[in-house]
């Protein structure tokens, strides 16, 4: 397969630039995996789909304003970095711009001295790693100075930054939000538990992957970047009892679909279980973990394009996605959000 054949038309008006005032009501496209059937709800709807004894899994990672506006201590000439992980203590990995101008050696001041970064080499894919300085608490420091990395097809200023942060964000580590969890709210999460979901939690940071277009045509040449990952023997239990009395595993984003499956294909079950997951998922994957998925619409020709294909069809996506473009539906982080499972039944009440 290559990379056009998951290409589609989206008029760039469609990207959505800042997030609705209030999460669940966003427009909900129930999409049948195994009819290619379609409905139009809204977010708020989404217990419709959803039965007692279905388990609901979510990523309770936390983005860091971890988009740095800096100086050079030599020259003053300006620098961002965009910090994507931390391979030890105060040493992370980030890209730059302009890169061209940092190499190892290179100190890049912020807030006027507050914090300091002095590259120590470069990393994969263009990135720097660096060497933090700094007195007092490192996320406090990062807190009061760095700003929410935000995609680069949004290019309005974020007034809320906790709008860019699901409600049960709780582990930080994060270089994007799992967009698919921003539509939840407290309330909707316990009428879901009120109706007998179970409601669990796993860990994915989200990484340089988000920000890596697929550069090579065919997709089975395009590698991932790992991304760090944790599953808690707690969820894991009640997962599989789950699949064991016949309720649907539902992920709710790739990153929480990618960290299930991940665990999925180790153990052929749910297990207590953490480390790093560059597994791709493309039409022709069987899925071990996830029943179904909730998601928002992702960019063409993406890896996201790619796993949403796996799971329902690629003709069936793409057909949704032309859909929702007639529809006019909201695109991308901020946009609205697709729900896939089998057995929607169209208008279920």
């Amino acid at each position: 397969m290559e990379v056009t054949d998951f290409d589609f038309n989206l008029p760039e008006e469609l990207i959505a630039q800042t997030p609705l005032a209030d999460r669940t009501a966003s427009r909900l496209l129930v999409l049948d995996k195994d009819t290619g059937g379609t409905a139009h709800r809204h977010f708020r709807d989404i217990g419709d789909y959803l039965d007692a004894g279905d388990c609901l899994v979510l990523n309770d990672t936390r983005v860091l304003p971890a988009r740095l506006l800096g100086v050079k201590e030599e020259t003053g000439a300006g620098i961002e970095l965009l910090l994507l992980k931390q391979t030890e203590d105060d040493v992370w990995e980030a890209l730059v711009k302009p890169a061209k101008r940092v190499k190892p050696g290179t100190v890049v001041s912020f807030g006027e001295g507050l914090l300091k970064a002095e590259c120590i080499g470069e990393a994969d894919h263009g990135g720097r790693y660096f060497r933090m300085m700094y007195d007092g608490i490192f996320y406090e420091i990062l807190d009061q100075l760095g700003d929410m990395p935000l995609p680069p097809y949004i290019r309005e200023k974020l007034d809320d930054k906790d709008r860019y942060q699901t409600v049960f964000a709780r582990e930080r580590g994060s270089a994007a939000a799992p967009t698919a969890g921003l539509h939840f709210t407290e309330a909707l999460l316990d009428d879901l538990r009120a109706k007998g979901v179970n409601v669990v939690f796993i860990t994915l940071h989200v990484g340089l992957g988000t920000f890596r277009p697929v550069s090579v045509e065919d997709i089975e040449s395009h590698d991932m970047h790992a991304e760090f990952y944790r599953i808690t023997q707690e969820t894991a239990d009640v997962i599989n009892k789950t699949r064991q009395a016949g309720g649907k595993v539902v992920a709710v984003g790739t990153t929480s679909a990618r960290t299930l499956e991940t665990v999925g294909t180790k153990f052929g079950e749910m297990k207590e279980d953490n480390g790093w997951t560059d597994i791709f998922i493309y039409p022709g994957y069987e899925f071990k973990a996830v029943d179904a998925l909730i998601t928002n619409f992702h960019l063409p020709k993406s890896t996201l394009v790619m796993l949403v294909s796996a799971l329902a069809g690629r003709e069936s996506i793409l057909s949704a996605y032309r859909e929702a473009v007639e529809a006019r539906y909201r695109f991308f982080s901020f946009g609205d959000a697709m729900f896939i499972a089998p057995d929607t039944k169209g208008e279920r009440k």
